[in-house]
């Protein structure tokens, strides 16, 4: 099976370890294992003890009991744990899926959610996300042509515009999903990360259907654990051994460790980050009414980024490489995600690197109007 090419992750190998602000990235400031340990209280005792034998292929029961306590129904055998969520996307997604089945997609979205539906040739249907409405769903859209759906893949709060769903409209969509017998496939990737209010209530409590995808890249600020999960039907989870069984087969003792410790005190990772994110936000809400001449910003409603225009460019591609080879901050162009017009800002990185690279933005762009 041929990919489509991923120009996030070009993007990503280009620029991310080659600058010094990072106002791009999606996720939040990540964590040094010394950090990870004082804040859970884990002694060198047991990093000691972790014996470097193979795991299970769904996770150790530990690790699965403890997601499934923190982010799932309570039921370990429900729980599934992944190299990062990439690899559970691509393994519910191959899994699930026919060549012939048709799937719904927002868009713009994250390019895992379309490309291996694509890639298999299934009928990709999509749900607009428009910008004249900050992004925000449209329900009306989702019914136009969830009709036949095999399934429908979201993340809600959404990458990379931050827009969700209300609590009222997330009834309602999984009501529609359910009345299609359709799959929900719910990349809850940035679920704690929302500005106002309380996340969403993951579908797997309510929708026998769903499939939940969950890692801790996002708003654990640990993406270098590389630690997802899938979590629904068993038939679905067992269905994706075949695969997992030629990749990735399981996740090392050590990282299991860290992750059952991680999902027993998810809050007290995600807190001090998403009120750093908060902060940041309130710098961005400020510097864009500043510069009204340079940007067009909608409000998020959750994750730690948001797609706003760059006004007067319309393709920003050129201007963000430029942003990264002369002045070594990561912006990622909008044509990652489909929209040559706008760019990823993300705001969840550590504040003093966010300022300066606010402050670079502003001087680039200022100086690329008065050129054209």
């Amino acid at each position: 099976m041929k990919f489509e090419p991923a120009p996030l992750e070009d993007w990503m190998r280009l620029y991310y370890f080659a600058v010094d602000d990072d106002i791009g990235s999606s996720g939040v400031e990540d964590y040094s294992l010394a950090e990870l340990r004082a804040l859970l209280g884990i002694g060198s005792d047991e990093l000691d003890a972790v014996v470097f034998r193979d795991s299970t292929s769904f996770g150790s029961e530990e690790v699965r009991t403890a997601i499934a306590a923190q982010w799932g129904t309570g039921d370990p055998d429900k729980v599934m744990v992944t190299h990062g969520g990439s690899e559970a996307i691509y393994l519910v997604l191959s899994t699930l899926l026919e060549p012939t089945d048709a799937i719904v997609v927002t868009e713009p979205t994250y390019h895992t959610h379309t490309s291996i539906a694509r890639s298999m040739g299934c009928d990709l249907r999509v749900w607009p996300l428009r910008p004249e409405n900050g992004f925000r769903p449209d329900l009306d859209d989702l019914r136009a042509v969830i009709d036949g759906a095999k399934a429908v893949v979201v993340n809600f709060p959404h990458n990379p515009t931050g827009a969700s769903l209300t609590p009222e409209q997330r009834d309602e969509f999984v009501a529609i999903c359910a009345e299609a017998g359709a799959y929900l496939v719910w990349d809850q990737a940035f679920r704690e990360m929302v500005i106002e209010g309380e996340p969403l209530v993951d579908p797997v409590h309510d929708y026998d259907k769903a499939i939940s995808i969950g890692t801790l890249s996002k708003g654990y600020g640990l993406p270098g654990l590389r630690v997802g999960w899938a979590i629904g039907p068993e038939d679905v989870l067992r269905g994706t051994l075949d695969l997992r069984d030629r990749m990735t087969l399981h996740l090392s003792p050590l990282v299991e460790l860290l992750a059952t410790r991680v999902a027993r005190h998810a809050g007290l990772l995600v807190g001090p980050r998403m009120e750093q994110a908060r902060r940041n936000l309130g710098l961005l809400r400020q510097w864009a009414a500043d510069h009204p001449d340079l940007i067009d910003l909608p409000e998020p409603m959750g994750s730690a980024s948001t797609f706003p225009q760059l006004l007067g460019h319309t393709d920003t591609t050129g201007f963000c490489h430029d942003l990264a080879r002369e002045h070594r901050t990561l912006l990622v162009p909008g044509s990652c995600f489909g929209d040559p017009t706008r760019v990823r800002l993300g705001y969840g990185g550590p504040t003093a690197s966010f300022t300066r690279g606010l402050e670079t933005l502003a001087l680039a762009g200022e100086k690329a109007r008065v050129q054209n």
